[in-house]
């Protein structure tokens, strides 16, 4: 069998606030159950993102909350240029910290915001991040 990655799991703080952030980005995240603070969402890509509060506290004891930097950026395909710009605009002005201003890099258009969590979301127009088969978008 080969090995796929199927899910991204984000331990969160506060799962409305981080529902609110990745609804804002455009994925159609449900509200939690009330006797579980999880919500799923499956996307195109056939990647799902899992957002959970306390599971790693709750089920690992050695686990701790990291207190500086990033380990990972989470990638989305914004379509064109304009997409990075339209996207980077929307989340700044709701509060979210923009890390890095749309530019070209030695890569890929592509600009980075901070989820509510400190999560580094990197948002490109890079066609490889592309997941449709679409070309142009």
């Amino acid at each position: 069998m080969e090995m796929q990655l199927s899910m991204v799991v984000l331990e969160v703080r506060d799962i409305h606030r981080s529902i609110e952030f990745y609804r804002q980005l455009g994925l159609d995240l449900p509200d939690p159950p009330a006797e579980r603070p999880i919500s799923i969402v499956r996307m195109g890509s056939g990647v799902s993102l899992l957002l959970v509060e306390g599971f790693a506290g709750t089920n690992d004891p050695t686990w701790q909350r990291p207190t500086g930097g990033y380990q990972q950026l989470l990638e989305f395909y914004a379509g064109k240029d304009a997409g990075v710009d339209a996207m980077w605009e929307k989340l700044t002005a709701a509060g979210h910290h923009g890390r890095m201003a749309p530019k070209q890099t030695q890569g890929p258009y592509a600009a980075m915001v901070d989820d509510p969590d400190g999560n580094v979301i990197l948002l490109t127009s890079d066609e490889a991040a592309r997941v449709d088969g679409e070309e142009g978008a």
